[in-house]
């Protein structure tokens, strides 16, 4: 009977992390406009994101709880240990490199949730994330975005395919 139960046990558990494998349920990007608390966002075409760069603030933010991971804008599992990140209007799925500019730490994650939807804030990013920055304690940091490529295999675009309006002056 205690053999049975164990192996009940393991089929539940490996069922629980196959869930978290789901696929994309979205085709290419998601760049589409939203709403949200009554506020408009129009996030950057793909085209024209890599390159793109921004000073702001950024937070750490965790979803789910240990066996039950949350979910992203685009239907990934977010687990406590992720690495990834949550931008408001950068398109979806990208890679930015992120440097808090208090102490110079620099990384690479993938964006691939929308946030923070918090005034003043450019960026959210998962806990070990703002361990690796130096800012999980502090709760928020200055950093430097640099989107190093929008998209993921096939999709991927590494450098803007759209020029950028030149600044008058």
């Amino acid at each position: 009977m205690g053999d049975m139960w164990s192996r009940g046990v393991f089929v539940v558990a490996g069922l629980f992390l196959l869930a978290g494998c789901g696929g994309r349920d979205y085709p290419g990007y998601k760049y589409k406009p939203y709403t949200l608390r009554g506020e408009r966002y129009v996030p950057m075409h793909p085209m024209v994101a890599p390159g793109y760069v921004e000073e702001g603030v950024a937070s750490h933010y965790r979803e789910g709880w240990f066996l039950f991971p949350g979910k992203t804008a685009l239907g990934e599992s977010l687990w406590p240990w992720s690495r990834g990140g949550a931008h408001k209007t950068l398109p979806l799925p990208c890679r930015v490199r992120v440097t808090n500019l208090r102490n110079g730490r620099s990384t690479v994650i993938r964006l691939n949730d929308r946030g923070p939807f918090v005034a003043g804030r450019h960026l959210d990013v998962t806990e070990s994330v703002a361990k690796q920055l130096g800012f999980y304690h502090a709760g928020l940091a200055p950093v430097r975005i640099e989107v190093l490529s929008v998209g993921d295999g096939r999709w991927k675009i590494t450098r803007p395919r759209v020029p950028r309006a030149q600044p008058v002056y």
